[in-house]
């Protein structure tokens, strides 16, 4: 179930059962909002529904026993396809991007007739992933598409993709869950987790699922806690972002370096918005400082611990 995007959810559903599906959405947001689950329903709904039988399910939802969607489950339905970065087998670290071969790879599916219906899909988590080779690809796929194909494209920065692919899909937007949303979210997927800590971890996730899942399963709480102290308070002696430097550049902390990238600047946004004056100013460029840091440290390989320790000295620069 996509919970908190009805508005995403209706107008695809709208284009869909009229006939009038435009080739490809983008579905633009926040990290963690749903856009990857929308993506994977929306594409489970045509596929199944192009191939029969229908089903009365509401939404973009779809029967588990509807012999597509079991397909799909078990990675097998031959005209579905998925690029997201891969993994290195040498550093067992991702990709630093989706590449042109991966997308030249699509090749395959668009030269064969479909197999189980006459459509065909494809979701890119995340579009803002690929390379510049791998956009100049894909565009040329959206320029000239074949008949009856889906293109997904899951974009947590939509700023960052050529305006030419931008200018070819239908843009979806994706909002921040409300705290309702996210509390009942959490109270079925994280159902150990009691209503104190539930309602501490969607203030500390700012709308984001994914960001609260991470908080709970990475642990990273303590190190949000961690962050707002020097946020808060400062760190005259570097000794807190030193500690959080230590932390995060262990070896097999990269998950956990990943999902910290992700929640600095969703703390320093919240931070700002009970600020006022100069420490709002200063909470402000902060918040422009941390993201832009967040998304080019993993682009550019940055050390992570010389990462979080620069993020520490910005957060340190608001109080």
């Amino acid at each position: 179930m996509i919970l908190g995007q009805d508005k995403a959810v209706e107008q695809f559903r709208r284009a869909w059962d009229s006939g009038t599906l435009h080739h490809a959405w983008l579905l633009a947001g926040p990290r963690g909002v749903g856009k990857a689950r929308f993506a994977w329903a929306a594409a489970t709904r045509v596929l199944a529904e192009a191939a029969g039988p229908k089903d009365d399910f509401p939404g973009l939802e779809t029967s588990p026993d509807h012999r597509i969607a079991k397909l799909i489950r078990a990675g097998s339905h031959p005209d579905l396809r998925f690029l997201e970065r891969l993994e290195n087998p040498k550093t067992n670290a991702l990709a630093r991007s989706i590449t042109v071969d991966q997308v030249r790879g699509l090749s395959d599916l668009f030269d064969m007739t479909p197999a189980l219906s006459d459509w065909r899909v494809v979701v890119i988590d995340a579009a803002d992933d690929l390379e510049r080779e791998g956009a100049n690809a894909l565009l040329k796929m959206l320029e000239e598409p074949p008949p009856n194909c889906l293109f997904l494209l899951v974009a947590h920065s939509p700023g960052r993709l050529l305006p030419t692919i931008r200018s070819r899909c239908r843009r979806l937007e994706f909002q921040k869950l409300g705290d309702d949303v996210m509390a009942s979210v959490l109270e079925v997927e994280k159902p150990e987790l009691g209503a104190a800590d539930r309602a501490r971890i969607v203030a500390m996730a700012d709308g984001s699922a994914g960001r609260a899942f991470a908080l709970t399963e990475l642990n990273l709480a303590p190190l949000a806690q961690a962050a707002l102290a020097i946020l808060r308070d400062g760190d005259p002696t570097n000794g807190r972002r030193s500690e959080l430097a230590i932390e995060l550049g262990r070896k097999g902390a990269g998950e956990r370096y990943a999902a910290f990238l992700g929640l600095v600047p969703s703390l320093v946004a919240r931070e700002a918005r009970v600020l006022s004056g100069v420490r709002r100013e200063r909470a402000l460029d902060a918040y422009a400082r941390s993201r832009e840091l967040a998304a080019l440290a993993p682009r550019l390989s940055l050390d992570p611990a010389a990462t979080v320790f620069q993020l520490g000295g910005i957060l340190a620069a608001v109080p």
